[in-house]
């Protein structure tokens, strides 16, 4: 098995501490660690360095080797330009076809923790050895307490036994995230899965599945390995999830394995503030409250909070952010203006 981290995104709806210059992954905002350092941390109980790949951007690929310097330069794949998950996904498989055509292969999302590691790395080993069997493609899920809008369901068929303590199934159908046919009430009642991802599979069964779905990327893709320029080739791919035009079929005949980890994507303020609370890291000297409670503030100044609750309170040496908690997935409507104004914000 080859983990590879894909590490490209920007995190907007985090600013203004994420920025392009230092994005989300790369905050040290776990005990003074990265996300991105800790999901290394994890991988290197299990892997050598010599096995673990990163597919980023140029300016991303220097932040990584600041804060991991022993990742392997070759083990970098740098994609030219920002085309989405589709087409980052076949670029990662090309890559690899030219090394380990047959070998499985997983992508591991920088910017989500997975607790205990060790969890983490018993569903890695699993994964491998399904695909080695089965040849199928599998992914990762997660049975969500609430609906969530921004992700993709699962409905899981029949159970594959023999698969330890893992809950192993074969996928029975992959719901979109805008499909209006989407039942809300399967996920209280928990009988769907959360599309966690971690795709995993091999080079090859995967740059099939894209001659087979998507032959706009595909033939790019076969450009690259044939040793195309791949910045030419790359531009080629539409901007489109992997979802839309491979996986959403591709799954009908995949694998889902219940993620046997807690699964924390620290994408809001909110999800970072309940997972510091939760963890009892959030532990500030410099807050004090005058008839309001629960606020989250991060500053280095000292910050008075009176009357108010419920408020985040984010501030840089340039920028503050202040936000109701359940306002705090539009965060990244903030950057859209920024960028419209042209302002260095972002």
């Amino acid at each position: 098995m080859k983990p590879v981290i894909m590490c490209g995104g920007i995190g907007t709806k985090m600013w203004p501490l994420s920025r392009q210059k230092m994005p989300k992954q790369f905050l040290p905002l776990i005990n003074g660690k990265s996300i991105f350092q800790l999901n290394w941390e994890a991988l290197r109980k299990k892997f050598e360095a010599s096995d673990i790949y990163l597919q980023t951007n140029e300016y991303q690929a220097k932040i990584a080797k600041e804060q991991v310097p022993e990742i392997i330069n070759e083990n970098i794949f740098i994609e030219p330009e920002m085309r989405n998950q589709g087409p980052a996904t076949g670029f990662c498989a090309a890559m690899l076809f030219k090394k380990f055509p047959d070998e499985p292969f997983m992508l591991v999302q920088a910017d989500v923790l997975r607790n205990p590691d060790e969890k983490f790395l018993e569903m890695i080993e699993k994964f491998d050895e399904l695909i080695r069997k089965e040849g199928k493609l599998i992914t990762g899920g997660i049975r969500p307490k609430r609906g969530i809008a921004g992700i993709d369901f699962m409905i899981p068929g029949e159970k594959i036994e023999g698969t330890g303590d893992l809950n192993v199934f074969k996928m029975k159908k992959l719901v979109m995230r805008d499909d209006p046919e989407r039942d809300e009430g399967a996920v209280e009642g928990g009988t769907v899965f959360g599309h966690a991802n971690h795709y995993a599979w091999t080079p090859r069964l995967m740059l099939e599945a894209f001659k087979r779905r998507a032959p706009e990327w595909y033939e790019p893709l076969m450009n690259i390995i044939n040793g195309a320029d791949i910045a030419t080739e790359y531009a080629k791919m539409p901007k489109d999830p992997i979802e839309v035009r491979v996986t959403k079929y591709e799954m009908d005949d995949g694998i889902v394995v219940e993620c046997p980890f807690e699964w924390v994507d620290l994408g809001t303020w909110e999800s970072l503030e309940e997972y510091l609370r939760k963890k009892e890291i959030y532990n500030p000297k410099n807050v004090f409250e005058v008839g309001g409670k629960d606020n989250f503030v991060l500053s280095e100044k000292f910050v008075a909070v009176v009357g108010l609750d419920d408020v985040q309170i984010i501030e840089t040496k340039d920028a503050i952010l202040v936000v109701k908690k359940d306002q705090s997935g539009k965060v990244g409507e903030v950057v859209d203006f920024l960028k419209t104004k042209n302002l260095d914000l972002v």
